[in-house]
């Protein structure tokens, strides 16, 4: 785990008092919580990977539910969690190692080696070129395609690899991709829902069943340069997967950017009209991923 392949420039830009003091202990914290299990049976299974839920339980963000129905069931071991777990295991050992705490930077090492191991051998969906949504879940593993599994390819660079980024991508362009964001769900779905609109069950129903949300644009611009490189044809294409949010930024809340939209054109803006982390994503991604000046965004 070589620092070098390491993208922990802010946390190395960090001033040391605070970040030994305040953020490491916090990260330990979280890692050793996940390690030995906390509530709603989450915990670290023997594989290396975080599995939680409870029947009932919505756990992760595609949490609607209705009553007693659970909209979206993802008990078990959620594709993007396991990303968020192995990402922390290096962070951890990236810090660990910073300050000579050797043991733990060893541990967290050994780990994530286990957990990408496990990830490897369990989450590969042949039949479909993608990643699984939940393995090892109650009734096995999930096959639908969700734009979770985005998060394997952004976040952590050995999850995924070789043609199989590749194949994930175009099926997420493919089935997922619109020009305002993705679908939380692939139309070829039976459960695919159209629009989000009707009463408090049918929205909630619709929430993450084929809804898009804007700020998925920014792990899917991310995993695209990651995958395919940052040359300016890359970046130029990878950049027009957001002229979409731009033109919708005079369309509902003036400068800001919808919660989701429908899952069919003409994807109508609903939710909340000025939503935080659909403005974050599209903005870290022009930043990060697309390297446009701050400066140029001013401008817009």
């Amino acid at each position: 785990m070589g620092e070098a392949r390491l993208p922990l420039t802010t946390l190395s830009e960090f001033p040391e008092p605070p970040l030994r003091a305040v953020v490491w202990p916090a990260v330990k914290q979280i890692l050793d919580g996940y390690r030995r299990g906390t509530r709603y049976d989450i915990h670290m299974d023997r594989d290396g990977l975080i599995a939680g839920g409870t029947a009932g339980t919505q756990l992760t963000w595609m949490d609607a539910k209705v009553g007693d129905w659970v909209v979206t069931p993802r008990q078990g071991k959620p594709v993007e969690i396991q990303a968020l777990w192995v990402r922390a295991l290096e962070v951890g050992g990236h810090l660990a190692t910073r300050f000579g705490e050797v043991a733990y930077a060893a541990r967290c090492r050994r780990l994530r080696d286990l957990a990408r191991t496990s990830f490897h051998e369990k989450f590969w969906n042949e039949s479909e070129g993608c990643l699984y949504d939940v393995i090892d879940g109650p009734e096995g593993n999930d096959a639908s395609i969700r734009p979770n599994q985005l998060y394997a390819i952004a976040l952590c660079h050995d999850l995924v690899g070789g043609e199989r980024t590749k194949q994930i991508l175009m099926v997420v362009k493919d089935q997922l991709l619109t020009p305002v964001g993705l679908r939380t769900l692939s139309p070829k779905d039976s459960r695919y829902r159209v629009r989000y609109e009707g009463g408090v069950a049918e929205r909630d129903g619709a929430y993450h069943q084929g809804t898009v949300w804007p700020f998925l644009l920014g792990p899917f611009v991310t995993a695209w340069v990651k995958t395919f490189g940052k040359s300016v044809k890359v970046k130029a294409e990878a950049r027009t997967f957001l002229n979409g949010l731009e033109a919708h930024l005079r369309e509902a809340c003036i400068g800001q950017i919808s919660e989701i939209f429908d899952g069919d054109a003409p994807h109508y803006p609903r939710g909340c009209p000025a939503q935080a982390w659909s403005v974050a994503e599209s903005l870290r991604a022009m930043i990060e991923d697309l390297d446009i000046p701050c400066r140029s965004l001013d401008r817009r």
